[in-house]
């Protein structure tokens, strides 16, 4: 009975800090002046119904939710605690999820988005989670581009006045009333005969740079500001 009622706790904690997440990522969006830097990308693969895959730094999931143009996307999430908090999240957006890693259940998790992508579904994949290291590429993209055909497409965002956690991924938090920019790189496509590691470097390589680019928009703005939390 005590086991239970701690699972029952956790549950119920759980559900209650994606509650309050959900919640912040709404109120941050209707403080924010938003602008779009490739905007046009991601509704045009789903005017078409072309299914891509979606990628942005664990660190920078935050506000991504809030830029789909699709009606529909499945999210690939980890099978461990904190994944169950971002789940729950993703589910209050309306959005599907594959639960697997690298780690963990990767090799259902791979047929399964294969099968969705290959149906027209969209995807989107944080290839440096669930535990890094931060902001390098894994294998796991790069064979799911390679076997479906279908685009990577880079996502990142940056904001005027943030707070970075000092978690492995540094964890990226924009401030209400601040400025906000999403960069949307242009579409990759694992070339045929292209070996895997030379194109999963083009992907992390694209992924640095769109979020340079964010970054970059705001490094010399006057109203810019950027602090550490533990």
């Amino acid at each position: 009975m005590k086991e239970l009622r701690r699972k029952i706790a956790v549950y119920l904690s759980g559900h209650a800090v994606s509650a309050i997440l959900h919640a912040v990522i709404w109120i941050l969006r209707t403080t924010m002046r938003v602008t779009f830097i490739g905007e046009g990308i991601m509704p045009a693969f789903a005017a078409r119904g072309e299914g891509f895959i979606g990628v942005f730094w664990h660190g920078r999931m935050l506000m991504l939710p809030l830029i789909y143009p699709g009606k529909k996307i499945h999210i690939l999430i980890s099978i461990h605690r904190d994944g169950e908090i971002i789940a729950n999240v993703m589910k209050r957006f309306g959005f599907d999820l594959v639960r697997g890693s690298s780690s963990k259940g990767g090799l259902a998790a791979l047929r399964e988005m294969i099968s969705l992508l290959k149906a027209g579904g969209d995807l989107g994949i944080t290839p440096d989670g669930p535990k890094g290291p931060a902001e390098v590429v894994k294998n796991g993209v790069a064979q799911l581009a390679l076997l479906s055909g279908k685009a990577v497409i880079p996502i990142s965002f940056a904001a005027s006045r943030r707070l970075r956690f000092t978690s492995w991924d540094r964890f990226y938090f924009p401030l209400p009333f601040s400025r906000l920019v999403f960069v949307v790189g242009d579409p990759l496509y694992c070339a045929a005969g292209e070996e895997l590691e030379m194109f999963r470097l083009r992907v992390e390589n694209a992924l640095r740079d769109v979020t340079a680019r964010a970054d970059g928009y705001f490094a010399n703005s006057s109203g810019s500001s950027n602090s550490t939390l533990p």
